[in-house]
């Protein structure tokens, strides 16, 4: 069964994702910052890994992902200091493509966001800006390699329950309905599982379609 190591292992995400891909028999690697944060991992059937992604290595990464068979990038510095949102949001999700290739993982499923990209629209004086440029040179970058990559793009994150139907059609948009992060773990596994999403963004919010069907 594959091998999936997720970047960002404690985000409200990863921890959601990873018991759906161990209850489906994967094997999970959740790379952790904090150790204090091993036995959330733990607890989700994950093994825990832990690493400062903010200051890693290309080669330290890279020996982390080795071996896996993909890896899905959900880390993120949370806002409130831009420098830290630089180097997590873009530089560390740059390097682990880098590492991932210098690795031999082909497979790479990066967490962004609805509206995300170079046209995204927010103002410099907006305390969101700096994750708006960060993501879009991190997804900018992440087209450009020749790993076989799928950008999810989750609406508004929220702590709603899974209703295993999203809307695939799915723009920008001000009054946009939420995104239950439970939704958002249930796509990442269906496009770790569906080569149909590989080179492709994938925009969505809550919605009536189910999962497979909006990806198939």
């Amino acid at each position: 069964m594959p091998d999936i190591t997720i970047i960002g292992g404690h985000g409200k995400i990863a921890l959601l994702l990873a018991p759906i891909l161990v209850a489906r028999g994967d094997t999970v690697t959740s790379i952790v910052r904090n150790p204090a944060h091993a036995d959330d991992v733990a607890a989700t059937g994950a093994t825990p890994l832990v690493l400062d992604i903010e200051t890693a290595t290309q080669q330290q990464f890279a020996d982390a992902l080795r071996g896996a068979d993909a890896v899905v990038f959900s880390a993120g510095a949370g806002g409130g200091d831009p420098a830290r949102t630089y180097a997590v949001d873009r530089d560390a999700a740059i390097t682990s493509m880098h590492a991932a290739r210098s690795a031999g993982v082909h497979r790479f499923v990066m967490v962004s966001y609805l509206g995300a990209g170079p046209d995204h629209g927010v103002p410099e004086d907006d305390s969101f800006y700096p994750y708006a440029q960060a993501k879009a040179a991190a997804d900018t970058a992440l087209r450009a390699t020749d790993l076989d990559w799928t950008i999810l793009m989750p609406g508004r994150l929220t702590l709603d329950e899974p209703s295993g139907r999203i809307d695939p059609a799915a723009v920008r948009a001000a009054d946009n309905p939420g995104t239950s992060r439970a939704n958002v773990a249930q796509v990442a596994a269906a496009a770790l599982a569906s080569p149909s999403t590989i080179g492709k963004d994938v925009p969505f919010t809550d919605g009536d379609v189910p999962i497979d069907d909006a990806l198939g």
